[in-house]
């Protein structure tokens, strides 16, 4: 169910549902892939969720996040920490008056930290709500911008220029001291983390698949971290 088709009478008749919320962020991605590559991936990866659970309800994205980190780049546009956090609680409030349960998909990782700030306050305040990333179980992918996103970005059939050099290939632990301070463009000067080379429709496919199993999986068992309220993965 999707709540652009729905009616509130259609919820009100209905049993408890869940509501599921992307959340993504407008960034660089690159020379090669638009800046709302996380938004997309988490609306789609949502949307095969809804597709196969009746009980779910597909709400409209929270399409900005917290991307300071790519803000030396044009086209970033983050509304930060403090501001995320605050539609994120907000929204989970009012939501939770009438679905039974809530879920943020998540799409970008510069969210995560407020992302568990929010839903560690909803649910201390009694509300029945959690989070999960768009990962694949056992599979590492590049950082940002390169084979991963490339791949995922071309089975979304987006357009995906041809500018796939590669950026930064150091692995991330690595590369976090010099980005906390400089941000992406300190250590990428063409905003890639990772290699683009290689990256295929194909790949990216088996990727969403893997990601939308793991997901409804773990929306299915609903197994909230106390601690960060991140639903667990796996048997």
């Amino acid at each position: 169910m999707r709540a652009d088709e729905l009616t509130w009478t259609v919820l009100a008749d209905g049993p408890p549902r869940t509501l599921v919320v992307p959340v993504g962020s407008v960034e660089q991605h690159g020379p090669h892939l638009p800046l709302t590559t996380d938004v997309r991936v988490a609306e789609h990866v949502a949307t095969r969720m809804e597709q196969r659970d009746p009980d779910l309800v597909l709400a409209p994205a929270v399409a900005y996040g917290a991307a300071g980190e790519h803000e030396g780049f044009p086209g970033t546009v983050s509304i930060g920490h403090e501001a995320l956090r605050a539609v994120l609680v907000e929204l989970g409030r009012s939501a939770c008056r009438w679905a039974a349960r809530l879920v943020f998909v998540n799409g970008h990782g510069g969210n995560v930290r407020t992302l568990v700030e929010a839903v560690r306050l909803l649910r201390y305040e009694g509300r029945d709500a959690a989070w999960v990333p768009c990962v694949a179980p056992g599979v590492r992918g590049d950082a940002h911008a390169g084979r991963t996103e490339t791949s995922l970005m071309l089975a979304l059939g987006a357009r995906v220029g041809a500018e796939r050099e590669p950026g930064a290939t150091a692995p991330l632990r690595e590369l976090l001291p010099e980005m906390r301070e400089k941000g992406v463009a300190g250590v990428s000067p063409n905003g890639i983390l990772g290699d683009p080379r290689g990256a295929s429709a194909e790949e990216g496919e088996a990727l969403l698949a893997a990601m939308t199993d793991a997901l409804a999986a773990a929306v299915a068992r609903w197994e909230a971290d106390e601690g960060t309220g991140r639903l667990a993965f796996g048997s």
